[in-house]
């Protein structure tokens, strides 16, 4: 019997060992069992995928299933972003979305991600109730739910749109609804009189054709790579990273373009290059992108981070009399503080982030815009403004190591950081320790260290921020040579 679970964000497996047809077909029985309980079956669910091995038929499998319990399915023509997929829930009111994709990992993996009717990521205590579906169907049991057999007079209600007919013949394309209202929530017309040069790498992935659709209309002057269909992504990771985005980088500088944007294999994610060749830091964007809704739009309001992003957000929450909002790592966190707290910007060291007037799932195509719109406002490049930002606020540098153990180590680590009472770090009284997610202690001076183990590898991630280099390499060492690894 397969162990189906939901991680930070959905459940990935690889494809024909654990990604299967049937595995498919059951967790989506598993959701369509919970959407029939909620009573919201008859509102139907947003189907979507992204460009990997058999998409379509995995795509095809999710409608089929849907439709067989009694569930319409409003499958997205063609691979559709994460994004452009929540939002499309919101075109239909529908009782939310499947979306088929393994994100920014490996191309042999795919994954499932349902995405409820707030258009955001699934909060832990719905995800649950989905494994609790799971494993009753596994075992042969209905789940004890009614509607999860559909009832007479429901059974085989039509797909509205298969991906072995012509996309021509769909009614159901979210592509032109969602660019027009990014368009209302980014400020393309300033974009578009700023003369901007911009290099798009949407990495193979879903995202193709969106950030060059948009920034073209506004009159952008572009260079796109990367923008066909390939399940292997080029023998690299649809992850934009600084190691990843080496071509994105050379195609900026011999340009001389003001902006490289690249996009994840789900397009939720966003990788950004700056004008002089530098890859800019989720950790540096954000408080870039706090810092210019606060003074160039007006914006007031809190900000929404995980317990592992820059506390660069918080000085200027501080300065603004605003509150900062810390969750743990996931941003169906942020997605709920974001709903719940009216943020006006919610992000994630790890490279997604959403704000006001949007929906609370991140969005790298969202991300790239809101990149032009800040260079295209301040005049000057994003190091640029990000300099002004430091001599404001206060430098801090920040970094993650990913440390590997064996399992008997990872135990044997865990149980001693249960008893870690520390007075005192790098020579730096302990304010605060956090356990919220893993164990954060905060230094007297501002500076921190996180120490994070893997729910699934023997691996323990190290987020270390302090306010200067020499304190970083010395808060590594001592966090390493305590934890012996």
């Amino acid at each position: 019997m397969n162990k189906i679970s939901f991680g930070t964000d959905g459940w990935r497996g690889i494809i024909a060992r654990d990604f299967t047809f049937d595995n498919v077909r059951l967790v989506t029985g598993a959701v369509a069992a919970y959407i029939n309980s909620k009573g919201l079956g008859e509102r139907g669910l947003v189907v979507g995928r992204d460009n990997r091995f058999l998409a379509e038929e995995f795509a095809e499998t999710v409608a089929e299933e849907l439709n067989r319990r009694g569930i319409s399915a409003f499958m997205c023509c063609g691979a559709t972003p994460t994004p452009v997929t929540a939002y499309a829930i919101q075109l239909k009111n529908a009782a939310g979305a499947i979306m088929l994709t393994a994100s920014h990992n490996p191309p042999v993996y795919n994954g499932f991600k349902f995405i409820p009717e707030y258009a955001g990521p699934a909060l832990p205590h719905i995800t649950k109730e989905i494994e609790e579906n799971i494993r009753r169907l596994q075992k042969g049991d209905p789940c004890d739910m009614r509607g999860l057999i559909p009832p007479e007079g429901r059974y085989g209600l039509l797909v509205e749109e298969k991906e072995a007919k012509a996309c021509e013949r769909s009614d159901f394309h979210p592509f032109e609804p969602y660019v027009k209202h990014i368009s209302e929530v980014v400020d393309l017309k300033m974009i578009g009189k700023a003369g901007l040069k911009v290099v798009i790498d949407p990495m193979y992935g879903a995202g193709i054709g969106y950030l060059e659709h948009i920034l073209g209309q506004a009159g952008v002057q572009l260079e796109v790579f990367h923008n066909t269909r390939d399940p292997l992504f080029g023998g690299t990771l649809p992850e934009p990273s600084g190691k990843t985005l080496e071509e994105l980088k050379n195609r900026v500088k011999a340009g001389n373009a003001h902006l490289g944007l690249a996009l994840d294999g789900d397009a939720d994610r966003f990788g950004i290059i700056d004008s002089n060749g530098e890859y800019i830091t989720p950790n540096q964007f954000l408080p870039l992108l706090y810092y210019h809704l606060n003074t160039a739009r007006g914006w007031r309001g809190p900000v929404a981070r995980t317990v592992a992003t820059t506390h660069l957000l918080d000085r200027m929450a501080v300065r603004y009399g605003q509150e900062v909002y810390e969750s743990p790592v996931g941003f169906k966190y942020i997605g709920q503080n974001m709903l719940e707290k009216n943020c006006v910007l919610g992000g994630e060291e790890s490279g997604g982030l959403s704000i006001r007037g949007h929906i609370p799932e991140k969005d790298g195509i969202l991300a790239g815009l809101l990149a032009a719109e800040m260079v295209a406002r301040h005049g000057k490049s994003l190091s640029g403004i990000l300099e002004d930002i430091y001599r404001e606020f206060g430098w801090l540098y920040s970094e993650r190591l990913d440390l590997h153990t064996t399992p008997e180590q990872k135990q044997e680590i865990l149980d001693w950081l249960d008893r870690w009472e520390p007075r005192e770090l790098a020579g730096q009284e302990v304010a605060r320790k956090i356990t919220l997610d893993g164990i954060k202690l905060v230094l007297a001076d501002g500076a921190w260290v996180l120490i994070r183990p893997s729910g699934t590898e023997p691996l323990f991630r190290i987020y270390v921020e302090a306010n200067h280099m020499e304190q970083k390499s010395q808060l590594q060492r001592e966090v390493r040579e305590l934890l012996k690894i």
